[in-house]
């Protein structure tokens, strides 16, 4: 019960990522917000992981020679998805409202994830991910042609920013399940991506406009966006699905789009045309379906990331 419980909490806490962005101060960018977000979550993450990652130590495994590659680039890698997946993910929600930015980010993700592992491991995805994906797929779509009530359709430039954030997060997917297959424990992988994603994002903080960040508002935004959201959520996350089956968290999950659509039409006030709905309707089956036919994934201790 308390891992259910863990993993719901994280994703509420990841759902709640586009509304705390929308509720910000002016003067903010996708790339300043999603710089400040992963230098304090990083570095907290981090932290956290690695201590108990060393309470949780095994045998440091040798690096897998199937991968062909170590496992500090592959941390590094998930570290720079992270990285890029934070304008692009904030870029979506700003240009196309909360709640279809989130729902196509996070729909997108676990389709292309399937699609790479596909191309990599030439292994053939099972009927029920094709009906999901193409579900998902079609929802999409739908969403494209819709948008808000009174507008015109989805952005184009934000659909893609969300798309593009799924891809980062399809990337990370493969990096950390090659590393977990290799033995590592899971709080060392999600603490060298917390950790190279905090360095590379100060890498940034020199070249965007954090004047926001010393109004109350921008402080709250940025420390909830950090703390609360990346270190907090990710270690909740991480914890939480040791002790869960991939069917049981890839439904909990769930939770995150629906957090969001929520506080975007509650807490932002944002109206969807009936072709959205449709779409966000569409899509949430597809979830739904990927979610269902998990529960035949290859180990019992599933790891999988959210925004």
């Amino acid at each position: 019960m308390l891992s259910v419980l863990a993993v719901l909490a994280a994703s509420v806490l990841f759902g709640t990522t586009g509304t705390s962005q929308a509720l910000g101060p002016d003067g903010t960018t996708p790339l300043s917000i999603g710089a400040v977000r992963l230098v304090l979550g990083g570095t907290g993450l981090a932290a956290i992981a690695f201590v108990l990652a060393r309470r949780h130590a095994r045998s440091r495994p040798r690096p897998n020679p199937r991968t062909g590659v170590r496992p500090l680039t592959l941390m590094v890698l998930t570290g720079l998805c992270l990285t890029i997946y934070q304008p692009l993910f904030f870029l979506g929600t700003e240009r196309n409202g909360v709640a279809v930015g989130t729902v196509v980010a996070l729909g997108s993700a676990p389709i292309l994830a399937g699609l790479l592992e596909w191309a990599l491991t030439r292994r053939m995805p099972s009927a029920t991910w094709i009906a999901a994906t193409l579900l998902a797929t079609a929802g999409v779509v739908l969403l494209g042609f819709g948008g808000e009530t009174g507008s015109a359709g989805t952005d184009p430039i934000g659909l893609l920013g969300s798309v593009g954030a799924g891809a980062s997060f399809a990337v990370i997917a493969n990096a950390q399940r090659r590393l977990l297959d290799s033995g590592w424990d899971p709080f060392t992988v999600v603490g060298g991506m917390g950790a190279s994603s905090a360095v590379l994002s100060a890498l940034l903080l020199p070249f965007v406009d954090l004047s926001w960040l010393a109004t109350p508002a921008g402080l709250a935004m940025g420390l909830w966006l950090g703390f609360a959201t990346i270190s907090i959520a990710y270690v909740l996350f991480t914890w939480g699905l040791g002790g869960l089956t991939a069917a049981t968290a890839a439904t909990l999950t769930l939770g995150e789009p629906l957090t969001a659509s929520i506080l975007g039409i509650v807490v932002l006030g944002e109206r969807l045309s009936t072709l959205a709905i449709v779409g966000l309707v569409v899509l949430a089956a597809g979830l739904a379906l990927l979610a269902w036919g998990s529960r035949t994934a290859r180990d019992p201790r599933p790891f999988a990331l959210e925004a």
